[in-house]
């Protein structure tokens, strides 16, 4: 089983979504845990039974509520009739620092910090590595329109004081209107598919999923995003 992390204060739960979704095309089983303040999931991903703590399925992918540490999931487990934990990938969505301590994503596989460029997002997400005793390795996501090599010096001046490693690799997707349109139509329609999509918004998910598999190749994964 494998742990990755996104920590940061943009909205980020439907881009993890997606990337499970892909895995689950190479029989990957994952499990997706909203462990942010705002818990968006419980109002996005559809479930029967919306009680205060929950593990639900869309679209093949387990996604779960009001869990908000490791040990909070394997005693929900426990309580549900399971032993261990059957994932091959478990993805932690967070934007605070009991998240990043609770699940130890220093100790996770990748880590990625997703952000846009405005201020709040960028401040506001390295508030959840504050006072970090071990360095944690991250691989910047960014949600722009531009790629600015100011903007990503100005990340690496705010982010100076905390115990981060910033990996070489930087992720982008774009903020387009016809994106915002395809993943909101999905969540009303309760169905993910990429098919209107933009060409950089799948590129980026594309990296993603390379990154995370290793032994699978991006021809491989572009088929599989096409087919979707």
């Amino acid at each position: 089983m494998k742990k990755i992390g996104f920590i940061g204060a943009y909205d980020k739960i439907d881009m993890i979504i997606y990337i499970a979704k892909i895995l689950t095309a190479v029989g990957k089983k994952s499990l997706v845990i909203d462990a942010t303040y705002m818990g968006k999931a419980r109002y996005t991903v559809p479930t029967i039974n919306p009680i205060q703590k929950y593990i639900t399925e869309f679209e093949e992918i387990d996604v779960a509520v009001g869990i908000y540490s490791m040990a909070e999931l394997q005693q929900y487990l426990v309580n549900s009739g399971v032993n261990n934990l059957e994932y091959d990938y478990i993805f932690i969505d967070t934007d605070n620092s009991t998240g990043v301590n609770n699940f130890d994503l220093c100790s996770s596989d990748i880590n990625y910090f997703v952000t846009s460029l405005g201020k709040y997002s960028l401040k506001k997400g390295l508030e959840a590595l504050k006072g970090l005793q071990n360095p944690i390795n991250l691989t910047k996501v960014y949600f722009t329109q531009d790629s600015i090599k100011e903007e990503d010096d100005y990340l690496n001046f705010l982010s100076s004081q905390y115990n981060i490693i910033w990996r070489e690799q930087r992720i982008y997707f774009p903020i387009e209107n016809g994106d915002l349109s395809v993943i909101y139509e999905n969540q009303r329609v309760e169905k993910i598919k990429f098919k209107k999509l933009s060409v950089q918004f799948k590129d980026g998910l594309e990296y993603i999923v390379g990154e995370i598999l290793g032994d699978v190749n991006e021809n491989q994964i572009r088929k599989i995003i096409k087919n979707i």
